[in-house]
């Protein structure tokens, strides 16, 4: 058994570290609910404007459709890989991290497939086995629409000079603080909606034209899905990191009870042995 004074050190070492990961656990907890905020705010309008250009393009033929709604034969494949700068937040950068290069190795397995990373976790590691083209780790120093559509803008650039056939976004998608899933979401090109039903089946007016109205919006609706994704990932996060920290507060807390116990038993131990000795000292003088 460990002596008095290291299980003691033990003790004030756990007791820091509950103090550090709760602390942790308050900061995340109240950046979370401004995050959170905001990408459920966020979801309707980006989901409806999505829909609408999934219609519209499905329903222009030949030279009137977009450059980026174009199906080629994939043979260079971009993925997108959202993490975070910072760890601490349990598996939330691992599930990424996996989820990316399974699609490297397997699902797009003999294609030529580059990585653009966002948040350093992801480049540190994705970078050692794999082609990363570009790291974005500033753009959670500032997120705002604008930063984020400089990096769609890119990524529609690259599409369209075709140095790239198709872009897939892999982010974690905020349903709570204690739940996140993987999501794996093609960017380009613009996916139509697969449905029996006939498509654009509304009556709309469209002013100037169709074409015209589709070709505006298709840049500003990526640009909003890809800041919906780097949002999205951005609540991920704080909820993983506020369960995690909680999770490791309630460790501490555990551990500490059971050093307290253990340093306890040894000292009601080390009493009773020097009233041993004291009693034993006695009786020798006294025969």
């Amino acid at each position: 058994m460990a002596n008095l004074k290291e299980i003691r050190s033990r003790i004030s070492s756990v007791g820091s570290t509950m103090q550090i990961t709760s602390a942790m656990k308050m900061v995340s907890a109240a950046k979370l609910k401004k995050a959170q905020d905001a990408i459920t705010a966020m979801r309707p309008y980006s989901d409806k404007l999505t829909e609408l250009l999934q219609s519209l393009s499905a329903t222009l033929e030949g030279d009137a459709g977009s450059v980026f709604a174009e199906r080629r034969e994939v043979k260079n494949v971009l993925v997108v890989a959202i993490t975070s700068n910072r760890g601490l937040c349990g598996a939330f950068n691992t599930n990424i991290i996996k989820t990316s290069s399974r699609l490297a190795e397997s699902t797009y397995a003999g294609k030529n497939v580059s990585f653009v990373t966002i948040g350093k976790k992801g480049n540190d590691i994705l970078k050692k086995s794999h082609y990363v083209t570009h790291n974005n780790n500033e753009i959670f120093d500032d997120l705002t629409f604008d930063n984020v559509s400089k990096i769609a803008e890119r990524l529609m650039m690259l599409f369209e000079e075709r140095t790239y056939d198709k872009i897939v976004l892999v982010y974690n998608h905020f349903k709570n603080a204690a739940t996140q899933a993987v999501i794996t979401e093609d960017f380009l090109p613009i996916k139509p909606i697969e449905s029996e039903e006939p498509v654009a089946s509304a009556d709309y007016i469209f002013e100037p034209s169709k074409a015209e109205i589709v070709e505006t919006l298709i840049p500003k609706s990526l640009k909003t899905q890809l800041y919906k994704a780097i949002r999205d990932s951005f609540a991920s996060e704080h909820g993983a990191r506020m369960t995690a920290m909680h999770k490791a507060t309630d460790n501490a807390s555990e551990l500490k009870a059971e050093l307290t116990l253990t340093y306890n038993k040894a000292r009601q131990a080390a009493i009773t042995n020097e009233i041993l000795e004291i009693v034993g000292g006695a009786e020798a003088l006294n025969n």
